[in-house]
């Protein structure tokens, strides 16, 4: 494309966009013109936790039904159904909306009930609603105040239709809350368990690297509530216990903790409760690792089944912050371009212009979907730390006197342009940042294995993953699956069978055929068909 076709199509789209005042997805003029303004009505519905309230206009303002309380139970949203179809027969209401105020998850009942009546439901942000409100009413927010204001924000195109976000990314983007929840608690846990063990086992935690990555570590405290006892239990008491609870360890481990105990103070004030109260905790501690194992799991059976799975290519990528990601974002159908992405997350310079001033590199903007900015800043970090040429880029900026907190931010704005033309296309990843590529289905292999995922799940889920990739990657993808497969040991009982059990089914999937070979119970790789891939996706930075 030529210099001057980008410009005529850069102007092309500043024209439409700044020719056009009102939201796209909260116009209403059409269909009042259509119908005419007194035949076109606006239920505003101002939630709140246990109650609403709404009112019933025509598109002039008139009011059809004053403001009446709306309990959330059934028996009320059925009376107001009612009533809001008995005045639009009576008022000849050919065309209707419901504009509902965002309020947390307080308008989700409502909102509920209206669209199981057949009512189209737009939403109204509470910034829009505050705006229009303080015009007419600066000093007085009440119910009805805001109901006015409401209307105001649907007429004037700021009521949005929100759009359905499919089964899979809802249960993905639920898990992934609740993982993220989890582990917030367990980080809580840790500390606490860190600060009794400081208190009563001081300079303990030296004799560990991390001290939650050895299980002895935390044996040794919820058995023996002091230094002392520890010294009177000496090698043979620490291994007995050890292996009484079938818990690993070495014997360098047992003489450094031997050796800090030799010399450790004393364990402080009553010992037997904080042995107990830390008994407790590790417990909550193990129950809600437990739990985040199996909400990890939930989460890769779904990513996988999405095309975001293609984006395991990226080193500095794993399952559980991609699987976040694309639960926060959601079919990448809903954005026009990578453009919307960080705008809806909120990962763009705040702008000032006013006569000759323009201030265009103002500090990031304060709205936007936290959640979804979150997710993008976590993913940046660890491009950042692990992926070979983001880390070359953050040194650049650095060395340039660049805040660290602009390098993450620009690294999610390349990471959400790489993502966009990824899920959104059909052709390989062609990009600086696979200079030392990983490939998906050993990623996911290795992830199920961690996760001991059974067998036949494994597979399934596999197979499920290589349909979401291009059929492009399918000879790429089989190249280190192949030698896997011919590296297998044959005697019986070796660690790699399961190896055996996967492959073939995954292999299959890529296009590579099996033969069997002379020998019985050997099989031999056939060389695959060349595979037809649509066209490379080229992203630039």
């Amino acid at each position: 494309m030529s210099a001057s076709t980008k410009s005529r199509s850069r102007s092309r789209r500043t024209r439409s966009s700044s020719s056009f005042l009102h939201k796209p997805h909260g116009v209403i003029h059409p269909r009042v013109q259509a119908v005419g303004p007194e035949h076109f009505a606006i239920i505003a519905v101002d939630p709140a936790k246990a109650r609403s309230k709404w009112m019933m206009t025509d598109f002039y303002g008139n009011v059809l039904i004053p403001p009446n309380d709306l309990e959330h139970d059934a028996r009320s949203f059925r009376a107001a159904v009612a009533a809001i179809n008995r005045q639009m027969k009576a008022s000849s209401i050919k065309d209707m909306i419901v504009a509902i105020e965002r309020t947390g998850k307080f308008h989700h009942p409502a909102k509920r009930a209206f669209v199981a009546a057949g009512f189209e439901v737009r939403i109204v942000h509470p910034f829009a609603t505050k705006q229009f409100r303080q015009p007419a009413y600066p000093d007085c927010k009440t119910d009805d105040t805001d109901l006015a204001a409401i209307f105001r924000t649907a007429v004037n195109g700021f009521g949005l239709t929100e759009p359905v976000v499919p089964q899979d990314y809802l249960e993905l983007r639920t898990w992934a809350r609740h993982r993220r929840d989890l582990v917030r608690k367990s980080t809580a846990l840790r500390c606490q368990i860190s600060d009794l063990i400081h208190e009563g086992f001081p300079g303990y935690e030296k004799c560990f690297s991390n001290l939650f990555l050895y299980s002895i570590a935390l044996l040794i405290p919820q058995h023996l509530a002091t230094p002392e006892a520890i010294r009177q239990a000496g090698r043979s008491g620490i291994e007995q216990l050890a292996r009484s609870a079938r818990v690993r360890f070495r014997r360098p481990t047992v003489e450094r903790i031997l050796a800090w105990a030799a010399q450790a103070s004393s364990g402080g004030d009553v010992p037997e409760l904080r042995q107990e109260i830390l008994r407790d905790l590790e417990h909550d501690r193990q129950s809600k690792r437990r739990q985040i194992a199996r909400i990890e799991r939930e989460m890769a059976r779904r990513v996988i089944r999405t095309p975001y799975v293609r984006l395991l290519a990226i080193p500095g990528i794993n399952v559980v912050t991609l699987a976040d990601v694309a639960g926060e974002l959601g079919p990448i159908a809903f954005y026009a371009g990578a453009r919307q992405i960080t705008g809806r997350a909120g990962l763009y310079p705040r702008r000032y212009q006013s006569d000759q001033v323009d201030h265009q590199d103002g500090p990031l903007a304060q709205r936007g979907n936290r959640t979804l900015r979150r997710a993008l800043i976590q993913i940046a970090a660890c491009l950042v730390r692990c992926n070979d040429h983001f880390r070359g880029l953050s040194a650049r900026w650095l060395s340039l006197k660049k805040d660290k907190r602009d390098i993450r931010v620009r690294v999610a704005d390349r990471f959400c342009r790489i993502a966009f033309q990824v899920v959104a296309g059909d052709g390989a990843l062609r990009h600086p940042c696979l200079q030392k590529r990983h490939y998906v289905i050993i990623k996911l292999r290795d992830f199920y294995d961690a996760h001991s995922i059974d067998i036949n799940e494994t597979k399934s889920d596999l197979e499920a993953a290589v349909a979401q990739l291009p059929c492009s990657e399918y000879a790429s993808e089989a190249e280190p699956l192949k030698h896997e497969w011919a590296a297998q040991p044959t005697k019986r009982g070796a660690g790699a069978q399961r190896l055996g059990e996967i492959l073939p089914a995954v292999l299959a999937k890529l296009g590579v055929k099996l033969v069997q070979s002379p020998t019985p119970g050997e099989m031999t790789l056939s060389t695959p068909e060349p595979v037809v891939g649509g066209p490379d996706n080229a992203v630039s930075d």
